[in-house]
């Protein structure tokens, strides 16, 4: 399909693994630019290598995004690069555990800043260019925020930020034309998540008792699925669309469980 993203400038954030890297191959099957923000250099120029080997355009910029200044930094390096900014896509997080009855303070602080510091960060730098542009931002969220998992309140606390975020800059940024949106995801299996299967003891069996619970069609979303709405928010294909919070999940997050199959 032809979204009208031809030459489209696109910062998105941990674009070299998982649903970041999936949103950053449709990206660039859609004939944009996708930049990878990340901060591990191997893995960001394999990325890029990767899909410029299939014939698409791709950059890419180092950032901790824990750290403001050189989130800042690779902003200014991808308007250096192009001269424009089209689209941000804020995606990199981690379900870092910190819990209530286990954690403290200053975990749960930094998994606010792992989580949600740098969506704002990322945000605010790229506004100029984005108010030029009247570009769009999506920001990757989990149904955490709404479901609770237990054991997570930093990364349960920053999903709900996220969504909040959402909305406050759909709000404000309605003078610019500046659409914002959220694709809330569920079960997706990318290469954390696979780590995390793994600490179990029998993973397939508790992987089935996952996918079991996945109403539509029982299996588990793809990184393909989740970026296909992503980049048809960020086209002009959803001009009239903004401060909508998209789940992305198989219906997990919201249909009946009386329609998930009964563990075996």
């Amino acid at each position: 399909m032809n979204l009208g993203l031809q030459d489209k400038v696109i910062v998105v954030t941990g674009g070299d693994k998982g649903i970041g890297n999936g949103i950053c191959n449709v990206l660039a099957d859609e004939g944009a630019i996708p930049v990878i923000i990340g901060r591990k250099e191997h893995d960001v120029q394999k990325a890029v290598d990767a899909i410029k080997q299939n014939g698409g355009k791709a950059f890419y910029a180092m950032a901790e995004l824990t750290n403001p200044e050189e989130c800042r930094k690779a902003i200014e390096k991808v308007v250096k690069e192009f001269g424009r900014i089209d689209g941000l896509v804020n995606n990199a997080g981690v379900n870092d555990g910190v819990g209530l009855e286990h954690g403290n303070y200053e975990d749960f602080e930094r998994s606010l800043q792992r989580n949600v510091g740098h969506y704002y960060v990322m945000a605010h730098h790229a506004f100029p260019e984005l108010k030029k542009s009247r570009g769009s931002i999506v920001n990757i969220g989990s149904k955490t925020s709404v479901t609770g998992q237990g054991g997570t309140s930093g990364y349960a606390a920053a999903n709900g930020a996220r969504n909040s975020l959402t909305r406050e800059w759909a709000v404000e940024l309605l003078p610019y034309a500046i659409r914002v949106n959220a694709v809330i995801v569920a079960e997706c299996y990318t290469p954390l998540y696979d780590r995390w299967i793994k600490t179990f003891e029998n993973p397939e069996e508790r992987l089935k008792e996952i996918t079991d619970k996945i109403p539509l069609e029982n299996r588990m979303t793809s990184a393909e699925e989740i970026a296909n709405a992503v980049v048809f928010l960020l086209s002009e294909k959803s001009s009239h669309t903004t401060g909508q919070l998209i789940y992305v999940d198989g219906g997990y997050t919201h249909l009946d469980r009386a329609l998930t199959k009964p563990n075996n």
